[in-house]
């Protein structure tokens, strides 16, 4: 852990700025669970409920392109979120919440599907004293069929983030910035750092576009590999 640390702070020695222009970015997939994060905020029963989600018309609609599949799975073997029940004693079950691409399915629980007029489906978390919420259990994003240095190489020039500090998201439209240092890449190679760069966009179009690679582990209760997304807007200099 120690080398892994030194190595990664070593690489980062000498980080430059980036002028503002549009390119690719390729999320690595220690930071690209957060837009996992974002999704299960957008299909959030209770957020659909006071419709204030972005995605609160988006059911039963294609979302992802084509071949892109989020899921939950309760059941994995040594999971972190594994459970036999959710926070209301319902039963669980393995959900395609994005399949081929499609939206499937809202996060409820029984307050959110009541007022939605929709039964609950097994996501509710219940705190001490806190209202009931809804979480999911092992949610990951399915990996893609070409590797991280394959996806750079398909996109020639762009940005390679290996880290992430606040991001800032609109519910209600998706507008999306965050602040990200990590490396720039030429002709699908990496080039040299870089580091205060703020990425805007809107979620919609992110999730629309985005392109999983191949190198998905478990590792906690949310996974993705790294991912990209091509024609970003990164503001710098």
């Amino acid at each position: 852990i120690g080398r892994t640390a030194g190595e990664r702070t070593i690489a980062r020695l000498g980080a430059r700025k980036l002028d503002t222009q549009k390119a690719a970015v390729l999320y690595d997939r220690r930071v690209s669970s957060g837009l996992l994060g974002a999704l299960m905020s957008a299909i959030s029963g209770p957020s659909i409920a006071r419709g204030v989600s972005f995605l609160k018309e988006s059911m039963d609609t294609q979302v992802f392109a084509k071949g892109v599949n989020v899921i939950d799975d309760p059941f994995r073997p040594l999971g972190m979120g594994s459970r036999s029940h959710d926070g209301e004693g319902l039963p669980v079950k393995e959900t395609y919440l994005i399949e081929d691409g499609r939206l499937t399915e809202w996060l409820l629980n029984s307050p959110s599907a009541r007022q939605l007029g929709l039964k609950p489906n097994g996501f509710s978390a219940l705190g001490f004293g806190d209202p009931p919420g809804v979480t999911t259990s092992n949610l990951y994003l399915q990996a893609g069929e070409k590797t991280p240095a394959e996806l750079m190489a398909q996109a020639g020039k762009g940005l390679l983030v290996t880290d992430m500090f606040g991001p800032s998201i609109n519910p209600n439209t998706g507008d999306y910035s965050v602040g990200v240092a990590g490396f720039w890449f030429e002709n699908g190679e990496i080039a040299y750092p870089v580091s205060e760069v703020t990425i805007a966009g809107d979620l919609p179009a992110i999730f629309a576009r985005l392109i999983p690679a191949s190198d998905l582990e478990f590792r906690g209760t949310r996974d993705a590999p790294s991912i990209l997304v091509e024609d970003m807007s990164l503001a710098g200099i």
